[in-house]
């Protein structure tokens, strides 16, 4: 019987929508509440405190990168290789590269992707929780990825594209961030949910257009596998919550 109320108290996340005014205004009264400075370090504990998968994933992208600074260029090109999802790696290691390619990123310090993790991506898996998370970042991941290698594995046997793009470095956490990224216009109500979907989905195409890149063609993949499972398991909760009543 406890199990029954249980069940029918349960509140789904996709189903737990917020109005974008609702959320302005309580952002700006707490913004203009007395002691903001002091207030400021216990929020930013709260927050990265409910959303301990993005805060470690920000923290393994530092690692990776400080690893990084420590070897020569050409040790570094050899384990950014190593990690890639080319075509290439995925007919020999499939599953390692998989999961390697996810906490490597090229260039620089990653100040845009962990500063993505610890905002946008933390209040996603604050919304969705921590196991939800990781399997739609995962999702958009490894799906994206398979499209993307499947997509060049045809162009390079129609000779499209030459065959040195099986063996192109191809790293980082786009795929997976921009899946979350487009699902999460479903923790939003009303016309603000299709103004984000819908300018995100016309930013990726554009890439796509000007661009035509397979990268920029994988982001759009993972953006469509965010929208397909935001859709799906919003439609799906809505009617189990119609039919309990």
């Amino acid at each position: 019987m406890a199990s029954s109320v249980d069940d029918r108290c349960y509140t789904p996340p996709w189903t737990r929508t917020i109005a974008l005014r609702e959320v302005v205004r309580e952002a700006w009264a707490w913004l203009r509440a007395p002691r903001l400075l002091l207030r400021i370090v216990p929020a930013l504990r709260s927050h990265l405190g409910q959303a301990p998968a993005s805060t470690a994933y920000a923290f393994t992208l530092f690692v990776t990168w400080w690893t990084l600074r420590g070897l020569s260029p050409a040790a570094d090109r050899h384990l950014i290789l190593s990690a890639s999802t080319n075509l290439h790696n995925m007919r020999h290691n499939p599953v390692q590269v998989l999961i390697a390619s996810a906490f490597w990123t090229e260039g620089g310090f990653p100040w845009l992707p962990i500063a993505g993790f610890l905002s946008l991506m933390a209040l996603a898996e604050r919304w969705l929780g921590t196991g939800r998370w990781i399997l739609l970042f995962a999702t958009g991941h490894i799906g994206a990825t398979l499209l993307t290698v499947f997509g060049i594995a045809r162009a390079i046997d129609d000779g499209v594209i030459p065959l040195r793009v099986a063996f192109a470095p191809d790293v980082g956490t786009s795929y997976g961030f921009t899946a979350v990224a487009a699902a999460f216009a479903f923790r939003f109500r009303g016309g603000v949910r299709g103004a984000w979907a819908g300018l995100l989905l016309t930013t990726l195409v554009a890439a796509c257009v000007t661009q035509r890149t397979y990268t920029d063609y994988g982001h759009l993949c993972a953006g469509l596998i965010g929208l397909l499972a935001g859709t799906t398991a919003t439609v799906f909760w809505t009617r189990i919550h119609q039919r309990r009543g």
